[in-house]
């Protein structure tokens, strides 16, 4: 049976590179003793038929088994190219009283790191870009090994650092419209952020999102393909369980504090908190992005396999 891997690994493994690629190998591992028949490491072989074009290359053996339809890739195809996008702004080392690899931008790091692998694996490229209130790291999008390596040791530079210091609150959007301009056309974008902004009724929410959405809009305009990673600490930061006592809060990114007692706002936080993540997976959604909400709790093989079939990575064999 393949060993479950989580984000808090990290703390005893202590190297996301041997880490992403034990993920990896247990995911595939995982795949061919699964219930999804059919799903293989070799993505290369088929991809999903679009209607419109040339049936000349479709396997027709393979529709009969599944009836559905794939077109044979040959190895002159032009293979993707792939922006893993990381937000490495303060709230993202939440939470902050476990272990420093332990919060969400470990999550997302090995995620991203495996995703990599499962990137480079189907000889696609692969490019990186860490962002917070400016772009940190913009890499270039290749194929060799060499590079793959290179883009986690970057990750694992962050995850090593201490988490930033408040006063500078996350320009996401901003960096999500210049990384649109910047990356080639038809790239497959996969954003890694908890996309916290201002909690508050759903009309207002609408507009405090507009900006993030306007920047997902864009990118889905210059063709690329977007798909959203919202990393949460669940169910602490959906809930805010906490005794009934007051507490002082500070906003991780401004720095601005409060002082209230929890129990007093429960409801409310709880009723805005779900909002804000369904207001964001509708409207990108409509816009045409895939969003996927995911908990730094669950194993990292949810993950794959939710991108594997997302992205109809699939043989049938």
């Amino acid at each position: 049976m393949a060993e479950v891997i989580r984000a808090e690994d990290l703390v005893r493994f202590g190297n996301l590179e041997l880490l992403a690629r034990k993920v990896v190998e247990g995911f595939i591992t995982g795949l061919h003793k699964s219930p999804y028949h059919g799903f293989s490491v070799e993505f290369a072989e088929h991809r999903a038929y679009n209607p419109g074009e040339s049936i000349r290359h479709i396997d027709w053996k393979l529709y009969g088994r599944t009836d559905k339809l794939f077109v044979k890739r040959f190895e002159d195809e032009t293979n993707l190219r792939s922006r893993l996008v990381v937000d490495v702004s303060a709230s993202m080392y939440y939470p902050f009283d476990k272990e420093p690899k332990a919060n969400k931008y470990a999550f997302s790091a090995l995620a991203a790191a495996s995703l990599g692998y499962l990137l480079h694996n189907q000889r696609d490229a692969v490019g990186l870009s860490l962002v917070d209130h400016e772009i940190r790291v913009h890499t270039p999008a290749r194929s060799s090994y060499t590079h793959l390596r290179y883009l986690v040791g970057i990750l694992e530079q962050y995850l090593n650092a201490p988490p930033p210091k408040p006063g500078q609150p996350t320009r996401l959007a901003l960096h999500l419209h210049e990384i649109a301009e910047k990356i080639h056309s038809r790239s497959l974008v996969i954003v890694f952020s908890d996309f916290w902004g201002s909690l508050t009724d759903e009309v207002v929410l609408k507009k405090a999102l507009a900006p993030l959405l306007d920047a997902i809009g864009h990118l889905i305009f210059c063709k690329h393909d977007v798909i959203l990673f919202h990393v949460l600490d669940m169910p602490s930061e959906l809930k805010l369980d906490l005794e009934n006592r007051p507490y002082e809060f500070e906003d991780s990114e401004s720095g601005e504090k409060i002082r209230l007692n929890p129990v007093e706002i429960q409801e409310v936080y709880r009723q805005q908190a779900d909002a804000f993540a369904r207001t964001l997976r509708m409207e990108a959604t409509q816009l045409g992005a895939a969003y996927y909400a995911f908990n730094i709790a669950e194993p990292l093989e949810k993950v794959l396999m939710d991108f594997m079939i997302s992205r109809n990575f699939n043989t049938f064999k």
